[in-house]
């Protein structure tokens, strides 16, 4: 991973992050989804932050593992869909643009650390790329998870992907193409969430998980998630389905979708 320089990623903890909140204690680095008045959509610059709070994780021996939370009652909502039609606002944040592209989809391969998502709200669309990501998802019963893009005329390349990384793929196939929201229970019988939990039980949940990640030898568990990537089928393409997802939002029935979800009425699809 060297989406920034080991001279920037020192210097995280005095850094001003617009869209997370960053906390490190006990070899854990917590990262939280800071944007609930906007469902926690995802910023261009989120992601840069998203990949320097990575960064630092890879590169920090000191941090064995991460817990990726959010504030609000939406997990994340995917990405922001203003950004995509060019309308990017403005922020404050210090973070600087990195080296290269980042791509969530890669990026929880890549981090070579163990990751837990504690998921309390709902997640759609792009946000997927989050959970299917982390080594554990740890869930509310009762959250929705829906993938919508189909009818915004749209369709979840990269996250479809990184969902056959962890769910049969006749099933991601269905989920994608008839954009349902999909029970918890399914999505943890299916493979995407590995424990359902309630309000008065997740943050004990998540903790004992994290407990018996810090207890074991960082370097083993390093090294073998590295192997893993390696061994990962390299069919993915993360570039390749960016541009493909790029191709949908660019064609007339993207626009329309868009258009049509902005305006809260009901599409009308040309087949272009």
């Amino acid at each position: 991973m060297n989406l920034y320089k080991p001279s920037q990623i020192q210097s995280i903890h005095e850094e001003n992050f617009a869209f997370l909140e960053i906390e490190e204690a006990d070899h854990i680095l917590t990262i939280r989804l800071d944007r609930a008045e906007k469902k926690n959509a995802l910023h261009p610059q989120m992601v840069n932050e998203l990949g320097f709070a990575f960064q630092y994780a890879h590169s920090t021996k000191e941090v064995r593992l991460i817990i990726l939370e959010a504030k609000g009652n939406v997990f994340c909502a995917g990405a922001d869909l203003k950004a995509m039609m060019g309308m990017i606002e403005p922020h404050d944040s210090t973070i600087p643009a990195p080296q290269e592209t980042i791509l969530l989809g890669e990026l929880f391969n890549k981090v070579y650390k163990p990751t837990i998502a504690k998921v309390e709200g709902h997640v759609f669309a792009g946000g997927f790329l989050m959970l299917a990501g982390c080594n554990y998802v740890v869930a509310l019963d009762g959250i929705r998870l829906g993938l919508p893009e189909v009818k915004r005329g749209l369709f979840p390349m990269q996250v479809m992907a990184s969902l056959l990384q962890v769910m049969p793929a006749r099933k991601v196939v269905d989920w994608c193409i008839r954009g349902y929201d999909l029970p918890v229970e399914k999505a943890a019988d299916w493979g995407l969430v590995t424990h359902i939990s309630s309000t008065d039980r997740i943050d004990q949940e998540v903790q004992e998980i994290a407990a018996d990640l810090v207890e074991n030898s960082p370097t083993a568990i390093r090294l073998g998630l590295e192997a893993l990537d390696h061994i990962r089928p390299q069919a993915q393409e993360h570039a390749y389905l960016s541009n493909m997802l790029m191709k949908a939002v660019q064609s007339k029935d993207g626009q329309e979708g868009l258009m049509a979800f902005r305006q809260k009425r009901k599409p009308l699809w040309t087949g272009e």
